[in-house]
C-alpha cells in the first residue's frame, strides 16, 4: 500500500495493532502501567526505525517480536524486581471467560505468551515458533503443558496449589 506521509502510515499501524500490543504485553507482564509502557515503547520503535513490511504478516510478526523483547527487557529489569504487583479486578461480563483469564495469568510467562499467540493471535504452532526463534516441537510442547495447566486450574478452582 502507498501512503502519502509516514505519519499517517504509522497512524495506520497503531490503529490496527494497538489491541494487539496492548494484550501481548499484558499477558506477559500481567501489570497494566508496564504494559502501557510497553505499549509506547513498541510504537515508538516503530515510528523511529519505520520498517518497510513485506506484507501484513510481516507488520504483525515484527510489532510481536518487539512487545516480546521490550517485556523481557523490563521483566529482567531491576527496578521490577523492587517493585509489587498491583492487583486489579478486570470486568467481565462472562464468568467463564474471567475464570479462563485469571487462569492464563497464573500460568509461568512462557506458557502465557504460547497461548496468547495460538488463541488470542490466531498464530499456529509452525508461526509462532518462527516468530519466537523456538523449535516447533518445543512450541507443541509448552502448548500442551500449558493446556494441561489450565485445565486443572479452572477444573479444581483458583488459590490451591
Amino acid at each position: 500500500m502507498t501512503y502519502t506521509n509516514k505519519n499517517e502510515y504509522l497512524e495506520i499501524l497503531v490503529d490496527k495493532y494497538s489491541d494487539m500490543v496492548y494484550r501481548l504485553a499484558m499477558s506477559r507482564t500481567r501489570n497494566k502501567e508496564i504494559s502501557e509502557d510497553v505499549y509506547q515503547e513498541v510504537f515508538l520503535r516503530l515510528a523511529k526505525k519505520c520498517p518497510d513490511f513485506e506484507n501484513e504478516n510481516h507488520e504483525k510478526a515484527w510489532l510481536i517480536k518487539v512487545t516480546i523483547n521490550c517485556t523481557k527487557n523490563i521483566l529482567a529489569g531491576k527496578w521490577l524486581k523492587n517493585t509489587e504487583e498491583l492487583t486489579e479486578e478486570l470486568a467481565f461480563s462472562d464468568p467463564e471467560k474471567h475464570d479462563v483469564y485469571y487462569a492464563v495469568m497464573e500460568l509461568p510467562l512462557k506458557y502465557r505468551t504460547i497461548i496468547h499467540l495460538f488463541y488470542y493471535e490466531g498464530y499456529k504452532i509452525e508461526e509462532i515458533s518462527k516468530i519466537l526463534h523456538i523449535n516447533e516441537n518445543t512450541i507443541k510442547s509448552q502448548l500442551s503443558r500449558a493446556r494441561e495447566k489450565l485445565k486443572v486450574k479452572i477444573e479444581g478452582g483458583f488459590g490451591d496449589e
